[in-house]
């Protein structure tokens, strides 16, 4: 299971994405029964092939600990026999999903009698590129093939061998199931030249999702010319309201600073009304700084909580992704918007409050993919609102915001039905 030598990379990487390209076809016109049987088959594939996950896995951690890659990083890239499990439910449970593509939608008469509809179909060729976490390539093929996409995915180096034991699985269960095998490819390649030309194929390609750091992410959004469905942050803001529940606040602060630190939708600023903020700072300090978490304040904050560190203008626009929470003290729900409009990454903010008015203001105001009242940010994710499962969050206000399941693999188009009417 050695890299493969590929001296042209993009004449390679031309003949993966006609092959995509074709098998995007089938794939489209694929019945529900046939998805959903290759989904179970690849599932009992994974199974069955725990020990070769394992070796490929092995290799891929050896090598990454001679490469100098530190414990978070392989603990992320490590396949443990829980992390297959989850895989291998992960796929049982999207093929019980219901199946987007087909359906039709506000189908109406016009006065011509005519009936004018949407249906809802695949994108196409789904570019997926990510890092470290080898799960991602059974997830992310799992929700294109339901959703009638083809799939081409390029993992990490780090991870390049556990991708292509996985990728054999669901290879094989693409087989067993009568869909074209070249509906999920994996990059046979290392090269970073491969990335460049899946983003810059449109001709291959119809949608490019990036699954990994700032860097990555940044590298893609600036030279695609495929769309792409990506978010840079997770600045996520809970702003505390003169009129909140203080023992909800201290849940929904706490909870989402540390139920997860190094997640997308954990909470990386606390704002609280001044008029709460004598009372409220010293419980929820108690409380973080219990749970070895960080704390940087501003001048006000730090009148109440005097261990706190001083915050810098560059701490309100920081993803810590670790155990730091900075902290605001705002006049009012103004303020508290004002900063999230400056500051924040449009990705999950939440208000606690017990004022009606002020959450269905900040509901509307609040221009960020996820907005929450009473409610931990933790929530921001495809699995806790229904969706099943997610392929990444998006930021974008187009074609999809917020966690992008099965219905955001899709887009709609116009249908009419009619019975040899013609317009006159």
């Amino acid at each position: 299971m050695s890299e493969t030598q590929i001296t042209d990379i993009a004449a390679y990487m031309a003949e993966v994405g006609e092959r995509a390209r074709a098998a995007a076809r089938a794939m489209a016109r694929a019945e529900t029964a046939a998805k959903d049987a290759t989904l179970t088959a690849v599932a009992a594939e994974l199974d069955a092939a725990r020990d070769a996950l394992g070796q490929a896995n092995a290799a891929d951690l050896e090598a990454g600990a001679a490469k100098g890659l530190d414990a978070a990083l392989l603990d992320r890239l490590e396949l443990t026999p829980g992390r297959i499990d989850a895989m291998i439910e992960g796929l049982h449970q999207i093929a019980g999903l219901p199946d987007p593509v087909g359906a039709i939608s506000d189908l109406n008469y016009r006065p011509s009698g005519i009936q004018v509809g949407r249906m809802r179909v695949p994108l196409g060729v789904v570019g997926i590129v990510y890092e470290s976490r080898p799960n991602v390539t059974a997830d992310a093929a799992a929700l294109c093939l339901k959703s009638g996409n083809a799939a081409v995915l390029r993992g990490g180096s780090e991870a390049f061998h556990s991708n292509r034991a996985i990728a054999e699985c669901i290879q094989r269960g693409l087989a067993a199931a009568g869909l074209p095998e070249d509906a999920v490819q994996v990059v046979a390649t290392t090269d970073r030249a491969a990335v460049g030309a899946m983003i810059t194929s449109p001709e291959h390609i119809d949608v490019i999702i990036p699954r990994g750091g700032k860097g990555l992410i940044e590298r893609i959004s600036r030279d695609a010319r495929v769309p792409v469905i990506k978010h840079l942050d997770g600045i996520c803001h809970v702003y505390v309201d003169d009129r909140a529940d203080l023992n909800k606040a201290l849940a929904v602060a706490v909870n989402a600073k540390t139920q997860r630190f190094g997640t997308c939708n954990t909470l990386e600023t606390l704002l609280v009304a001044v008029p709460v903020a004598g009372d409220f700072l010293p419980r929820v300090g108690a409380e973080l700084a219990g749970a070895g978490v960080e704390l940087r304040g501003c001048e006000r904050t730090r009148a109440v909580l005097g261990d706190a560190r001083p915050a810098s203008d560059e701490d309100w626009d920081t993803e810590y992704l670790a155990p730091i929470l900075a902290i605001r003290v705002v006049d009012d729900l103004d303020a508290a918007m004002d900063h999230i409009e400056r500051h924040g990454s449009r990705h999950t903010d939440s208000i606690v409050t017990e004022d009606y008015g002020r959450a269905r203001r900040f509901l509307r105001e609040v221009d960020s993919s996820s907005v929450m009242v009473n409610a931990s940010t933790r929530f921001a994710d495809g699995f806790e609102y229904g969706l099943g499962a997610e392929i990444g969050i998006s930021t974008d206000k187009f074609h999809a915001r917020g966690p992008v399941g099965l219905e955001g693999l899709t887009s709609q188009k116009f249908i009419v039905l009619g019975d040899g009417h013609v317009r006159r």
